[in-house]
């Protein structure tokens, strides 16, 4: 893995993997920025939120858990330096059983890169399952 920022202008700076995709990244307005894209801890929450959509649909089809729709909505609090806690509600469109979905996330959380990193950090996310059948 590579990544490379270059700086555009004030708080803006634009971020590379090495694989052909960017990410900008930016302050708000109340923090002097262009709100040109997320800032920096914005984008760690949102890395969260993608690793765990990404390998949730890895475990799933391995555990052949069918489902129409997958949506997570995060939202974490940040302390005196950075994220502290980290709360959310993953919404799946499935007839499967609420257990067997509980089962696929624990499977997740246990391998999730991303979330890894926010335990190591000491932030455990906590994230309740709703259910929404097709």
């Amino acid at each position: 893995m590579k990544a490379t920022s270059i700086w555009i202008s004030k708080f803006r700076s634009v971020l590379d993997n090495g694989r052909k995709h960017s990410v900008v990244v930016d302050l708000p307005p109340e923090n002097n920025g262009d709100d040109m894209g997320p800032t920096a801890l914005e984008l760690t929450l949102m890395s969260l939120a993608g690793c765990i959509t990404t390998i949730f649909a890895v475990v799933a089809e391995k555990r052949k858990l069918k489902y129409e729709a997958l949506r997570l909505d995060l939202e974490a609090e940040k302390g005196e330096k950075t994220i502290e806690k980290c709360k959310g509600v993953l919404t799946v469109k499935t007839d499967a059983g609420e257990r067997d979905v509980e089962i696929v996330l624990k499977l997740t959380m246990d391998i999730c890169p991303v979330g890894a990193l926010f335990e190591k950090a000491g932030v455990k996310p906590e994230i309740e399952i709703k259910i929404e059948k097709p």
